[in-house]
C-alpha cells in the first residue's frame, strides 16, 4: 500500500462521485462510506478508559505501541480490501481527527473534503424528503416535523447530524488554522471542470495524471441506503458528469436562502458562495 487517502466531505456534495471517478484509475481503489474511522475511534476510547493501560509504568512505550497499533491496523485493513497501490477511504469522521491521525500515521494525512453551497445541500435534503414523504430518518426529519413548513425543515436539516457535525468539523479546522492540512474541493468545480480538478488532485498526491472518461462513470461503490430509512438511491450517481443545477431558491424559498447566508456566513464566505 503506497498511499491511504481520505475522502471526508460534506453530505450531498459529490463525495460519492469523487470516489467513483477515482475508481476509474486502475491504480486506485475507492470505498463506499467506510467504517474504519469508527473502528479506530472505538479502540481509542478503550485505550483511554482501560485500567490496564492506565496502570502501565512505561507510558511513553505504551503510547508508542498504541500509535503503531492504530497505523498497523489501518494498513492491514486497507491491504485486506485491495492490492492496488492507493486506496481512498470515504468517511465523514476523518476530518475531525486530523491531529490524532498525524500522530499515529507519523505524517500529514491526505484528506480531501468536497463542499457545496449550503443552500444546495439543504435543497437536496428537501428533495429527498419530498421523494420520501412517508419516511423519517437522521438524514431528513423526525415524525414531529413532517407536517411543518419548508423553512422549519430547512432549520432541521442544518441541525441534524450529517450537516451539523460536518459544519462543526470544518469550522474547527478553520479556527485551529488547519486548513492547509485538508484539501477542499467545491462540488460545483468538480462537476464543471472535472479533469482540471482531478489533475490538481493527482498533483497534490504526487501521482501521475490520469485521463478520465467523464461521459461514462461506472458506479463501483454500492451502499444499502435502506438503513437510513430511505429508498436505495441516496448514494446513486449519474454516469455522466454534468454541472450542478443550482435551483435551491425554487425548492426552499428566498427566506430560507437568506437565513442560510446570514447564519452560516462563515461557511458561505470562505468557500466563495457569497461576498
Amino acid at each position: 500500500m503506497e498511499k491511504i487517502i481520505f475522502n471526508s466531505s460534506m453530505p450531498r456534495a459529490c463525495s460519492t462521485l469523487l470516489q467513483n471517478i477515482f475508481a476509474q484509475n486502475p491504480n486506485f481503489y475507492a470505498t463506499p462510506t467506510d467504517g474504519a474511522i469508527e473502528l479506530l475511534d472505538g479502540a481509542r476510547q478503550r485505550f483511554t478508559d482501560s485500567v490496564e493501560f492506565k496502570a502501565s509504568v512505561d507510558q511513553d512505550l505504551l503510547l508508542s505501541s498504541w500509535r503503531n497499533f492504530c497505523k498497523g491496523g489501518l494498513i492491514s485493513y486497507c491491504n485486506t480490501l485491495t492490492d492496488k497501490p492507493n486506496i481512498v477511504l470515504k468517511g465523514r469522521g476523518w476530518k475531525g481527527n486530523i491531529n490524532w491521525m498525524e500522530n499515529f500515521l507519523n505524517e500529514e494525512p491526505k484528506i480531501f473534503c468536497c463542499v457545496r453551497n449550503l443552500k444546495s445541500i439543504v435543497a437536496s435534503f428537501e428533495k429527498l424528503h419530498r421523494k420520501n414523504p412517508d419516511k423519517t430518518s437522521q438524514w431528513l426529519i423526525n415524525h414531529e416535523a413532517r407536517g411543518t413548513t419548508v423553512f422549519k425543515r430547512v432549520d432541521m436539516y442544518l441541525k441534524n447530524i450529517p450537516v451539523s457535525i460536518s459544519l462543526d468539523r470544518i469550522q474547527e479546522i478553520l479556527e485551529m488554522g488547519n486548513e492547509s492540512k485538508i484539501r477542499f474541493i467545491r462540488a460545483e468545480n468538480l462537476t464543471s471542470n472535472p479533469q482540471e480538478i482531478m489533475n490538481q488532485v493527482y498533483d497534490i498526491l504526487g501521482e501521475e495524471r490520469y485521463q478520465h472518461n467523464f461521459n461514462n462513470i461506472e458506479q463501483i461503490t454500492k451502499e444499502n441506503d435502506v438503513i437510513h430509512a430511505l429508498d436505495n438511491d441516496l448514494h446513486t450517481i449519474k454516469n455522466k458528469v454534468e454541472p450542478l443545477v443550482d435551483n435551491y431558491e425554487e425548492i426552499i424559498g428566498k427566506d430560507a436562502c437568506d437565513m442560510i447566508d446570514r447564519d452560516y456566513a462563515w461557511y458561505q464566505k470562505y468557500f466563495g458562495y457569497i461576498d
